[in-house]
């Protein structure tokens, strides 16, 4: 398949597509007019790295879960290096939820202070 039709199918910009080839993620072979021909494998790749960005994870992360699915495994998060970007996420999301709570006991706080019969929910 061409660029336009991977594009079509994943709900990704060609804009994308591209990128994520500059960026080694995506791998376009030639036809013999020059296109960027695409696989199925294209499709699980893409979504794979779409699913990944939707969440919070940056480009960069993505390419454990993408060489794994290249290497053949039918998930991209089954092997190692993927659970490895797993856990490392989680640790980040965890530290931002601390500092999310810290700040909004600070901020209950200082409601408290400044309005003594204010309810503060949660």
């Amino acid at each position: 398949m061409r660029i336009g039709e991977l594009a079509e199918r994943t709900g990704v910009s060609t804009r994308s597509l591209r990128y994520y080839e500059q960026h080694g993620l995506l791998e376009a072979r030639r036809g013999s007019n020059g296109y960027r021909q695409y696989s199925e494998e294209d499709v699980k790749l893409v979504s794979e790295i779409r699913a990944l960005l939707a969440v919070g994870f940056t480009l960069e992360d993505t390419r454990p879960f993408v060489d794994c699915l290249r290497s053949g495994h039918s998930t991209g998060g089954s092997c190692a290096e993927s659970v490895l970007v797993y856990e490392r996420k989680l640790a980040q999301i965890d530290a931002e939820i601390r500092v999310l709570l810290a700040r909004r006991t600070e901020v209950a706080a200082q409601l408290a202070q400044s309005c003594p019969g204010c309810f503060v929910r949660g």
